[in-house]
């Protein structure tokens, strides 16, 4: 049994290995694609050359992700805080000492390299959240918890966006994930996309518009607890028929009218029955949403500057935006991905990728080279390896048996979800250019450094299924 116990201690999650070294491996052809010149072929081999610095941090992060194996899984539980503190220093030092690049003060230089701490502040943020979640036997719904849970990463978050950088500062959001799995209660989750959607439908819409929809979904809320039966159903079906009719009919102005009728007359009714505890709960929530879809509109047309303002434009309201100027890097990002078709140009055969014609198309948009040179079959093998990284993710979380593994999964699941979804629908125009890496494959070598450790110990840590207590 004993030895049998020792070899499956050194049973590696070799499905989760073979993701992670095939995602490195595409990653490290796609940037030489990219950067690739037929005048000097061997660039990989002089550090002074973009795909040679990239060779370099890749060599480095292979011998870190192979040293985080060698360590057991309590040495990163028992300096969670440590590393946590240094790595928040280092946000306060880049602020100060750090070198602009883009506009952003993220970056130590060091001659030919430099190192952004914001993505090692990720890794570290991780195995505070997740020592702390595992030091209290409790769940995220104590008020406590939560408070201090929130200061643990959304500190960092804040550092990030003083550099500033949105886009990384973006990515500490997934660390609801991680709550939600340790108890958070699903209304918070609801209300944050409540507050997104109003946000985002102002913008689009307008106010007025959206002001409607509000009213109508309030009384809708009323209907239903007044009818409480299939006529309930039927009389908001209508009524949504009648503001989609008017709204198809560009009518705007007579929606207002029938959406405030019906939310006062049923509204009066429940009054008048004595129902006060439906319109306590909905009057003040219609109110505060009026009010956000007002202040989201308002903030937007007078506070932002106009280079934030045509960021948004560019995702929400392109026909409002330049062709030739903010909207370029997302049509010509369309373009090189459709223009892949079915099967891709071929390795190194991507006419866009070598005019240029989409910027910073190593870092935040090489998902269009994969698109032009390997078309949809390369594109869809992308996406499949990282949905796979994903689900192993959350079977090697569930199947812990510690609290603090479990833990540290689900945060890393997290992180790799938000930059994958986000990486990949900016290069679409389905989410906001803000800079958010393609993890294993965007040019970067903190970025190659920070989640080939996060792996590594993930896979580490769930060799300890293993271990008997």
């Amino acid at each position: 049994m004993a030895q049998r116990a020792l070899s499956k201690d050194k049973t590696y999650d070799w499905i989760t290995l073979s993701v992670y070294f095939s995602l490195v491996l595409i990653g490290w052809f796609m940037v030489f694609s990219t950067v690739y010149d037929e005048k000097n072929p061997f660039a990989f081999i002089d550090i002074t050359t973009t795909i040679g610095s990239q060779s370099l941090w890749l060599v480095i992060s292979l011998v870190a992700f192979f040293t985080a194996l060698t360590l057991d899984w309590k040495f990163w539980n028992t300096l969670a805080f440590p590393i946590y503190a240094i790595t928040v220093l280092l946000l306060i030092l880049v602020l100060f000492l750090g070198k602009e690049i883009n506009g952003a003060k993220a970056w130590f230089s060091f001659g030919f390299f430099s190192i952004q701490p914001s993505e090692w502040a990720k890794f570290g943020t991780i195995l505070a959240v997740s020592s702390y979640l595992s030091f209290f036997k409790t769940t995220a719904s104590n008020i406590n918890i939560i408070i201090v849970s929130l200061a643990l990463f959304l500190g960092p978050a804040l550092l990030i966006l003083l550099q500033p950088d949105f886009g990384s500062s973006l990515v500490f959001l997934s660390f609801f994930i991680l709550l939600y799995r340790r108890g958070l209660s699903p209304m918070v989750i609801i209300l944050g996309f409540s507050v997104a959607a109003i946000f985002i439908l102002s913008l689009i819409y307008g106010f007025y518009i959206v002001t409607v929809f509000l009213i109508f979904l309030a009384s809708v809320s009323f209907i239903f607890e007044y009818e409480k039966t299939q006529r309930a159903l039927l009389i908001s079906l209508t009524t949504l028929l009648i503001i989609v009719f008017l709204l198809f009919q560009k009518e705007t102005t007579y929606l207002i009218l029938p959406s405030i009728v019906t939310f006062l007359s049923y509204g009066f009714v429940l009054l008048r029955n004595k129902n006060i505890k439906i319109l306590s709960l909905v009057a003040p929530i219609l109110t505060v949403a009026v009010l956000f879809s007002f202040t989201s509109s308002y903030v937007f047309d007078n506070f932002l500057k106009p280079h934030q303002q045509e960021r948004i434009n560019v995702w929400l309201r392109p026909e409002k935006c330049d062709p030739r100027g903010s909207l370029y890097n997302i049509i010509q990002s369309k373009l090189a991905i459709g223009s892949g078709g079915f099967q891709g140009k071929g390795f190194l055969k991507g006419e866009m990728t070598k005019l240029n014609y989409v910027p910073e198309q190593s870092t935040d948009f090489i998902f269009t080279s994969i698109g032009e040179e390997q078309g949809f079959i390369g594109s869809f093998g992308v996406i499949i390896l990282y949905t796979i990284l994903l689900i192993r993710c959350i079977i090697i979380a569930e199947r812990a048996n510690l609290e603090f593994i479990r833990n540290y999964a689900y945060g890393v699941a997290g992180i790799l979800f938000f930059h994958f979804a986000f990486n990949i629908g900016m290069t679409m125009g389905l989410m906001p250019v803000v800079g958010i890496p393609l993890p294993f494959l965007s040019k970067g070598g903190s970025s190659l450094l920070a989640f080939s450790i996060m792996i590594a110990v993930l896979i580490k840590m769930d060799m300890a299924r293993f271990r008997s207590n």
